[in-house]
C-alpha cells in the first residue's frame, strides 16, 4: 500500500490532556557522549529521582534498544543514522503518551544531532553533552569494549576507529571527570524545572 493511502487517525486524548493528568510536561532529554562517559548512569539516576517525584519517565538506552527494535542494525554510517531515526520516532510516541523521555545514545555526528534537534524544534528538547576524554573512558571501560576495539575485534568503534564530533552548543554540559553523579543529576533537574517541564519541589 502506498504511503499516500495511509491516513493519520484522529485521537480523543491528546498530549495536552495527558500533561494535565500527569501534572508535568512530556519532553526529550538527549544524552550524547562517548561510551563509558556516564550517559546511561546519569540517565537512569535522573529517572529514579524524577520517578520518586511522581514524574512519568522512560529511559531509552543505546545498548538496550539494539537488543530489540534495532537488532538488525550494525555500526556503519548508514546504520547509525537509521538507528537514531527510529529512536526519534519512538521518542515522539512516548512524548505524545505524556512521558518525559531520557535517551542515552552516543550519537557521534553533529549532522545527526542537528537533525534530531530540528525534529523537536519548539518542543521540550534538551541536548546534554556528557563530556569525558577517551583516555578516561578507556580506564572505566566497564564492558571491555575499548580493549576489543584497540585489538581490532570491534570495528567502527566511536573514539577509536570511528569519530566522535563534540557538540558545539549543547543545552547542558556535564563534565563527568570533575562532577559527581549527584551534581549531574541536580543540573538536569534544575534545568527541567526552569524550563517549566516539571514542577519544583514545594
Amino acid at each position: 500500500m502506498s504511503k499516500n493511502h495511509v491516513i493519520w487517525h484522529k485521537v480523543h486524548v491528546a498530549r495536552g490532556d495527558r500533561a494535565r493528568l500527569n501534572n508535568h510536561q512530556s519532553g526529550l532529554v538527549w544524552f550524547t557522549g562517548l561510551s563509558a562517559s556516564g550517559k546511561s548512569t546519569i540517565a537512569h539516576a535522573v529517572e529514579k529521582k524524577l520517578f520518586d517525584r511522581g514524574v512519568r519517565t522512560y529511559v531509552l538506552d543505546g545498548d538496550n534498544v539494539r537488543h530489540g527494535i534495532n537488532s538488525n542494525l550494525g555500526f556503519t554510517r548508514e546504520d547509525r543514522k537509521e538507528n537514531l531515526r527510529r529512536i526519534v520516532e519512538i521518542s515522539k510516541l512516548f512524548m505524545d503518551a505524556g512521558i518525559l523521555v531520557l535517551a542515552a545514545f552516543i550519537s557521534p555526528y553533529r549532522e545527526d544531532r542537528q537533525a534530531i534537534r530540528e525534529s523537536f524544534e519548539g518542543d521540550h528538547f534538551l541536548e546534554v553533552y556528557v563530556e569525558c576524554p577517551v583516555g578516561e573512558c578507556e580506564k572505566r571501560d566497564p564492558k571491555g569494549q575499548y580493549r576489543k576495539a584497540r585489538a581490532g575485534i570491534i570495528k567502527n568503534y566511536t573514539g577509536i576507529s570511528a569519530p566522535y564530533e563534540e557538540p558545539a552548543n549543547p543545552d547542558i554540559l556535564l563534565d563527568t571527570v570533575n562532577m559527581d553523579l549527584d551534581q549531574c543529576i541536580d543540573v538536569i533537574i534544575r534545568s527541567l524545572v526552569s524550563r517549566g517541564i516539571i514542577q519544583g519541589v514545594k
